[in-house]
């Protein structure tokens, strides 16, 4: 049994003060991919930076305080990668991944994106480069006789069953058409699966992230991105996916909550 557990933290510093210290002491994944650390490895108190039982690394941004992302592993990886080798993201803290025994577990922060400006610019050269690494590391894998995993926050919501508000958000970042296209060619053409979809296909949600404004979590209005897709040797094992919603709006250390799917 492997159990992979993904957080967007929203902040690993301040999270790890509201629950996360916790929420790793009492978890039974095997490994746990979080995005947006915004912090350098060695700003994290020692107990996050390399908790006791766990393997660990850490891709920061060359940015302060931008992005970052990070996995632990119960087991000691064969290997880590920073980066997917395209030049402009290297240093973005946006893509890590570990080689384990049978399993390359990667943890990704796709762009956000924001309409017309910049950030869209890069959201859109960053998913150009990252598909054929996808296919590139899925025949490689497979060279190796390994799976695939990665899983992150996609910033994508892929169908209407994935956000709430879906009609209102057509023209936004994260459910323009283009982008859902792509995140369908990462499963169609490249041949990953949806592994928490797959396990459940109707929907709605279950949704992953909540605006902090208003009463969106409040009314479970919110938006799944945060996603572990898989090669279908390994979504075929997934048996159980589940997101860890906190139970109230002050109960939450991020403005995400852990999805956690154990595979046999």
């Amino acid at each position: 049994m492997l159990t992979v557990s993904t957080v967007n933290v929203n902040g690993l510093r301040a999270a790890a003060k509201k629950g996360f210290v916790e929420w790793l002491a009492g978890t039974d994944a095997d490994v746990v991919a979080c995005q947006e650390v915004r912090a350098e490895a060695d700003q994290l108190p020692p107990g996050v930076r390399e908790p006791d039982g766990w393997h660990t690394a850490h891709a920061a941004c060359s940015i302060k305080g931008r992005n970052g992302v990070s996995l632990y592993s119960r087991q000691e990886p064969e290997a880590v990668r920073i980066g997917f080798g395209e030049a402009e993201f290297a240093d973005s803290g946006r893509y890590l991944e570990m080689q384990l025994p049978g399993v390359v577990v990667a943890s990704l922060y796709l762009p956000s994106g924001d309409v017309g400006t910049p950030r869209q610019e890069e959201k859109e050269r960053f998913m150009s480069a990252f598909l054929p690494y996808l296919a590139e590391l899925r025949e490689k894998a497979a060279a190796e006789s390994r799976e695939v995993l990665v899983v992150g926050d996609w910033n994508i919501a892929h169908a209407e069953a994935d956000l709430k508000n879906w009609r209102t958000n057509r023209k936004n970042s994260g459910f323009l058409p283009e982008e859902r296209a792509w995140l369908g060619r990462v499963f169609d053409e490249v041949g990953y699966v949806d592994v928490q979809r797959r396990l459940d296909p109707e929907g709605p949600g279950p949704y992953t992230w909540w605006s902090y404004r208003g009463k969106a979590f409040d009314n479970d209005s919110g938006w799944r991105i945060d996603l572990q897709v898989a090669t279908p040797g390994l979504a075929d094992r997934a048996v159980k996916a589940t997101v860890e919603r906190a139970a109230t709006y002050d109960a939450r250390w991020s403005d995400h909550a852990p999805l956690t799917v154990s595979y046999e």
